[in-house]
């Protein structure tokens, strides 16, 4: 008989504590590491079942999600990013399960966009076409889709949702024109799986020109579903060098510092691509990002086992001032390396899903 597996969303949640009042200055955890993106999930709902997130024999019919009074509600999730905006967050990222399930999503992105820091959105694609207007209107800057293959048999393998490529590509489309760009395009390289396909997706989004930047990530011991093992992940350094040898590249300094994407630019001028290497490269040093699960648990890392109930400090009638305090001293506390010390042993541990705090 098959084991069940329990995916873990808010187990070993930690209680909110009575924080030191935040004194201001700047704001830095026990590695130096400052606070800089936000990362929200919306809801812990996916139109698809992407064997590395949500496989499906766990996600299946008789899966339990969190109903709609256990998640933030929209004014609950702006009064949060307006603490951390207050903190010095500069960017927004809407993540799920898949964000564009929730219901009037454009909605929330106009109570953000006030706020000042960038907004951007990752998505599976699916539902853009018909979303991609509003989300601009309501003031997003930019989206990030996920597309792991071009070829429709691996890419329905893939999302476990009978879903084609085509539709993806036209919502990316629909995202251009609506100028919520450069879309970033990423695709997670499985060995034996989709890597065949790693310079047919480098020349298709090369061909499209400065809208659009494809973007390889290595495949992620994420969550304690997902069946990872070492020898499924293909280096980036591999993906970088068997993208050159066809459309020779050169390294590109990062936007910004904590950028978790290591650039790489045509040498023909020709646009970019991006890496990222959280297993054979680690960024944990500086790493800059806190997420906020869909039921308000504050997460310090994507591999983390528990978190920290802010939702419990909004619904009890907390200050801003209290809600402040406690996020400073969770990020104060803060010593997060997982990636660096990784191992085959470590990485069967139980972690939060993915689908729960977003990528």
């Amino acid at each position: 008989m098959a084991k069940t597996i329990i995916p873990i969303r808010a187990q070993g949640a930690l209680a909110p504590v009575r924080a030191a009042p935040f004194t201001g200055g700047t704001l830095a955890d026990t590695r130096g590491r400052r606070m800089h993106d936000l990362r929200i999930s919306v809801t812990d709902r996916c139109n698809f079942r992407c064997v590395y997130c949500m496989p499906r024999e766990v996600f299946d019919a008789s899966y339990r999600f969190l109903p709609h009074g256990a998640i933030l509600s929209f004014e609950e999730i702006a009064r949060l990013a307006r603490v951390f905006v207050g903190l010095g967050v500069q960017k927004i990222r809407l993540t799920g399960g898949e964000p564009l399930v929730r219901r009037d999503l454009p909605r929330l992105i106009e109570l953000l966009a006030p706020l000042g820091a960038e907004l951007t959105l990752t998505t599976n694609g699916s539902l853009l076409a018909r979303h991609a207007r509003a989300l601009k209107a309501a003031g997003l800057h930019r989206v990030t889709v996920s597309l792991d293959s071009l070829d429709d048999a691996t890419f329905r393998a893939m999302n476990d949702a009978d879903f084609p490529v085509a539709k993806v590509l036209e919502g990316i489309e629909a995202a251009r024109e609506a100028g919520l760009g450069p879309v970033k395009v990423n695709m997670v390289v499985k060995r034996g799986v989709n890597d065949g396909e790693i310079e047919r997706m480098a020349d298709f989004w090369r061909a499209k020109g400065a809208g659009t930047i494809a973007r390889f990530i290595e495949y992620m011991d994420v969550g304690s579903t997902n069946g990872w093992r070492t020898d499924d992940v293909v280096p980036s350094a591999e993906i970088v060098r068997r993208i050159s040898a066809r459309w020779p590249l050169e390294p590109a300094d990062a936007n910004y510092e904590g950028e978790v994407a290591e650039r790489w630019r045509y040498k023909d001028g020709a646009g970019e691509i991006g890496v990222i290497s959280s297993v054979t490269q680690a960024f944990c040093s500086s790493c800059t990002r806190m997420r906020l699960s869909t039921e308000g648990a504050l997460y310090t890392c994507l591999f983390a086992q528990g978190g920290h109930d802010l939702k419990a400090l909004v619904r009890g009638g907390a200050s801003d001032e209290a809600l402040r305090n406690e996020i400073a001293a969770v990020w104060q506390a803060r010593e997060d390396r997982y990636s660096e010390i990784r191992t085959a042993q470590t990485a069967k541990g139980r972690k939060v899903e993915m689908s729960y705090i977003g990528g």
